[in-house]
């Protein structure tokens, strides 16, 4: 049987960037010591919170820094194929990933309260064809929110990467009863097949009784050991002495 379809929404490779200044920025918000954070939202999936390094203004491509953004990941969502049917169906237009970008300046939140809003940046997400072919719905820099104390009134960005993948998984469910006949389906769909199946159990009660009696004689024997070894080491001593 095949593997279900998945679909996976990664974010990841966050960077953000304030307009050079010399005057701090955001009330007591200084751009090049706040630490930032996001809250990356998903519709029906809990928020995840990832935290975003700053980097120098003038930086184009965060990649070809120092701060290891390559294979940075800040979020991972999982779609089942009904889920992805369900959100086609609805039309692409209406789903959509939401980050609300935030600036600690005492350093305490760690994204458990509410820091000082920056701004928010939104992603349409187009599923169609995800469950057979890897997509990139944004990769570069994007505007965050107005910054009104700089003249020129540039904006703070941040660069962010979503894409999405195809996730094939095996599904597996247990049925029967654990103790006695475990049962293991592949599960695709409304369709179960087995894959692995075991019974215990005495095929009658003579084996029952059967199994009891042949482990008294073990028992035995294991208590007959030790008045072997008794007289063994007696023997060494008294060779010992002599």
């Amino acid at each position: 049987m095949d593997p279900c379809p998945f679909v996976r929404i990664l974010v990841g490779n966050l960077a953000l960037r304030f307009p050079l200044s010399t005057k701090p920025s955001l009330s007591r918000i200084h751009p090049s010591t706040s630490p930032c954070y996001c809250k990356i939202k998903l519709k029906n999936f809990p928020h995840q919170v990832g935290s975003i390094p700053l980097i120098h203004a003038n930086t184009q491509n965060p990649e070809s820094c120092n701060f290891s953004l390559q294979k940075s990941l800040a979020a991972c969502f999982s779609l089942s194929k009904s889920q992805v049917d369900r959100i086609i169906l609805k039309g692409d237009s209406s789903y959509k990933l939401s980050m609300e970008v935030y600036a600690d300046p005492d350093g305490s939140t760690c994204g458990l309260a509410s820091g000082k809003l920056l701004g928010k940046v939104t992603v349409p997400l187009d599923l169609r064809g995800a469950e057979s072919r890897p997509s990139v719905a944004r990769n570069g820099w994007i505007d965050i929110g107005r910054n009104k104390s700089n003249k020129n009134g540039s904006s703070a960005q941040m660069f962010l990467t979503v894409r999405t993948e195809p996730d094939p998984r095996f599904v597996f469910q247990f049925g029967g009863e654990p103790e006695c006949s475990p049962q293991v389906f592949q599960v695709q769909g409304s369709v179960k097949q087995a894959v692995f199946t075991c019974k215990f159990g005495f095929r009658s009660s003579s084996d029952r009784n059967l199994g009891s009696r042949t482990s008294l004689p073990e028992s035995n024997t294991s208590r007959n050991w030790l008045p072997s070894l008794k007289t063994d080491k007696d023997q060494s001593a008294k060779e010992r002495k002599g």
